[in-house]
């Protein structure tokens, strides 16, 4: 996604060799219109799927997983990474581990909004080491639902998160893949 890439090159900032930092229009200040645009984007991309659910994890995914979620009409379900007294006590759950934060999370879902007659698309914002992809997988596994495929707004291409989803035989569709990055320059992936 060609404006995309443009808005990485021109807001985003890369913090040492693996953090880039697009926090002003897509994970902390969240730029609704264009988010708009990445939702379209996946709803195009994923078309012919036949997506019941999305599903997310929280907080960042969330406003990109709401807005595509528009796009096929259908609910959102976002992972929990803490627990809480008005979460259901069945869930589906799994352990993730965060290099962002070089932090183990146990992410939640309650076993009420997945089923196994559902087809889920999982959005997120970032794929890098895949992590919080592989766990969300396990929890549609766990719920009997079909995975359709994973939406990533950005996924760091040298990172092996992509390669071992595409190698398990997932449908990963991102709209930007980073090749190379440092400090003043992002090389995204043709």
């Amino acid at each position: 996604m060609q404006r995309l890439k443009e808005k990485i090159k021109k807001e985003g900032s890369v913090q040492g060799n693996n953090i880039l930092k697009v926090d002003n229009f897509l994970n902390h200040q969240v730029d609704v219109s264009f988010l708009n645009e990445i939702g379209r984007e996946f709803a195009r991309r994923f078309q012919d799927a036949g997506i019941s659910k999305i599903l997310t994890i929280e907080a960042s995914g969330i406003a990109v997983a709401a807005i595509t979620a528009q796009y096929f009409k259908v609910p959102v379900v976002f992972a929990k990474k803490t627990e809480s007294k008005n979460l259901d006590q069945n869930v589906y759950q799994s352990e993730v581990f965060s290099f962002t934060k070089d932090k183990t999370y146990q992410i939640m879902v309650s076993s009420k909004y997945l089923d196994k007659k559902e087809r889920i698309l999982i959005i997120d914002d970032f794929l890098a080491n895949g992590r919080a992809a592989l766990g969300l997988k396990e929890i549609v596994e766990q719920a009997g639902a079909d995975l359709v495929g994973i939406g990533i707004v950005i996924e760091k291409g040298f990172q092996p998160g992509g390669k071992i989803l595409r190698e398990a035989g997932i449908r990963v569709e991102s709209l930007a893949i980073i090749k190379t990055m440092s400090e003043g320059e992002i090389v995204f992936e043709e």
